[in-house]
């Protein structure tokens, strides 16, 4: 027997204004990562992997038109960034349609 739990979450307005930050942060990441990959692929180059990209997004939330970013936590941009290197793969392999 498979039982079930239903959890409705109810943050309250600090909490809810992070996770709003915490998904913007994570869409930006995500598009800058596919923007980054279409832009290596069209000028010919390889694929470039999450561990560079990581590295490059680093660099550019640490500079000051970015720094909103220093707001979000780490792990939530390195796991879109892996997120969108992961689908960008998936896309060649014909496993599923362009991100």
């Amino acid at each position: 027997m498979v039982k079930a739990v239903r959890v409705m979450l109810e943050p309250n307005n600090v909490q809810q204004t992070k996770m709003f930050q915490y998904a913007g942060a994570a869409r930006f990441a995500y598009n800058w990562a596919l923007a980054k990959e279409k832009d290596s692929y069209e000028k010919g180059g390889k694929f470039i992997s999450d561990s560079e990209l990581r590295k490059e997004f680093t660099r550019l939330r640490n500079s000051a038109e970015y720094a909103w970013l220093q707001n979000v936590s780490n792990n939530v941009t390195k796991q879109a960034i892996k997120d969108a290197c992961i689908a960008y793969k998936n896309f060649f392999k014909s496993l599923q349609k362009h991100p």
